[in-house]
């Protein structure tokens, strides 16, 4: 899972969201948990990898395997 963070970034840049926005859409506190995510300095909860997926419309398989890309179609 070492990749999370790197495809969360991806992600939020791609719907062209600032970290503020994202943590305000995930009902997350602060956005520096956000900034630690992306960073690989916070590993995040199970509920919180489902929000993500959820809010993304992507597989929790996709934002936790190292091995496994986005979807050209999720990030365009």
């Amino acid at each position: 899972m070492k990749r999370f963070g790197e495809k969360l970034r991806t992600l939020r840049e791609q719907q062209g969201l600032t970290v503020r926005q994202l943590a305000s859409l995930l009902e997350i506190n602060s956005h520096s948990h956000i900034v630690g995510l992306e960073a690989g300095k916070h590993n995040p909860s199970a509920e919180l990898i489902l929000k993500i997926a959820r809010y993304f419309d992507v597989s929790t398989d996709q934002l936790m395997k190292d091995e496994l890309e986005l979807d050209e179609t999720q990030v365009d």
